[in-house]
């Protein structure tokens, strides 16, 4: 497929119907990829890991974002930094794997070292007018949402984060994310454009294709056409609002937030949130939908609480249960390549084997990262054809996806300089 110029990219974004999916070349082109880069995640607070993927000083990992490598450490007071993963003397990659522990930051080729404040500490031959502290690792924009990291490349990132995190800490806080400890982590590449990825988690239209997860919803909770419903809907859905009423009294007795909370669209950094209704046991995303680890998070002695959902725009998802959590992020890799990283956190006390068995507790979201991708590659299949036309999302499945949609156009509407255009004013 023929790519697209900038003056192609500003008519892609005026004509967007909203109501409907995205046009082809928003999933194939190069140029809209690396506008994406540029626009969405050069400019946005992204979600990249969590605080116990570096639970001692000098553990570190490195994320890649389009060509930025990032190195994330925890210092030797216990604050968990981001830098740019280059030496200040001619810019080579300083580490090299995806994750280590060092005591200091030393470059391979020439030897500069720097500790873990980001401070340069030693450069040999430079002679006595170098002035060390002005040649330091290069900071990266990092927030700590109660154990969850974000990251912004941007010289003067979005400001509604902090107003995001204050919402967000007493749904997440409960969950004492210090204190767990990364139980099983997972690379699955998406052969399918990061947009695809993003607009497929968004709905749970799909959702029949998820069997082991579907054993823990209500299917009335996936959404449903209230002008066709089957006597069996019906009796589905007298159950689901009675299941609401039980599990809202659980919650209020544990002080715990509901929600929803939704704002995906008009700000920079959106977010959702919603306490959510587990069927069967009620307990967690399990096969028996009991939960999975005995050790249970934070100060929670009742195990059957539903489950939190939370989202960020542009490219994160999570699950936060009683016993354990699921986290999710998606990083572009090409405009047909997407990688998406998933957590699962457990109490830091919780041992393998005693408390929990690693393949019940993972084997449920494995099976549906997998689902999930394949489902992606049909699409990314499909909207190379030549006969592809952007169609029209459910009102009553895919608001969410639309919501998405809506926010990624606003966003390159602001990036590009496009403003009053129905269904695309910058935000």
């Amino acid at each position: 497929m023929l790519d697209v110029s900038l003056p192609d990219i500003r008519d892609l974004v005026r004509r967007r119907r909203p109501g409907y999916s995205l046009e082809a070349p928003f999933y194939t082109s190069q140029a809209v990829f690396d506008l994406d880069l540029e626009a969405i995640f050069d400019r946005h607070w992204i979600f990249v890991g969590v605080e116990p993927d570096v639970p001692e000083p000098g553990d570190y990992v490195t994320v890649g974002i389009g060509r930025q490598s990032i190195v994330i450490v925890r210092d030797d007071d216990n604050e968990v930094r981001a830098f740019h993963n280059l030496c200040r003397h001619r810019g080579a990659r300083l580490l090299h794997e995806e994750r280590g522990s060092v005591g200091n930051i030393v470059c391979r080729y020439h030897h500069w070292a720097y500790d873990l404040t980001g401070a340069l500490l030693h450069a040999e031959h430079m002679g006595e007018s170098f002035d060390r502290s002005c040649h330091g690792l290069v900071p990266v924009h990092l927030r700590n949402l109660e154990g969850l990291l974000f990251v912004c490349l941007a010289d003067e990132p979005p400001a509604d984060f902090d107003a995001m995190a204050a919402t967000m800490a007493p749904f997440i806080a409960p969950h004492d994310l210090r204190h767990c400890k990364v139980a099983h982590r997972m690379d699955l590449i998406e052969e399918g454009n990061w947009k695809l990825t993003m607009e497929n988690n968004r709905e749970c239209y799909h959702c029949s294709n998820h069997p082991e997860l579907g054993l823990s919803f209500f299917p009335p909770s996936f959404g449903f056409d209230p002008a066709d419903i089957s006597p069996e809907q019906a009796a589905e859905i007298a159950a689901y609002e009675a299941a609401k009423e039980s599990f809202r009294a659980r919650w209020a007795a544990c002080g715990l937030p509901v929600g929803p909370i939704e704002d995906l669209v008009t700000r920079p950094t959106g977010f959702r949130t919603e306490r959510l209704v587990l069927s069967g046991a009620g307990e967690s995303q399990t096969m028996s939908t009991k939960i999975a680890c005995r050790k249970l998070l934070g100060s929670f002695t009742e195990p059957k609480l539903g489950g939190l959902h939370f989202w960020t725009q542009p490219n994160s998802w999570h699950h936060f249960m009683s016993d354990h959590t699921v986290h999710f992020s998606a990083i572009p890799l090409s405009p047909e390549r997407t990688l998406v990283r998933t957590w699962w956190l457990v109490h830091r006390d919780a041992v393998e084997g005693v408390d929990y068995d690693l393949e019940r507790l993972t084997e449920v979201w494995i099976a549906t990262n997998a689902q999930d991708g394949e489902l992606v590659g049909y699409t990314q299949a499909g909207v190379r054809s030549k006969a592809y036309r952007p169609g029209p999302y459910s009102p009553f499945t895919e608001s969410l996806v639309d919501a998405f949609t809506t926010w990624y156009v606003r966003r390159l509407s602001a990036h590009l300089g496009i403003a009053d255009e129905p269904g695309c004013r910058a935000a």
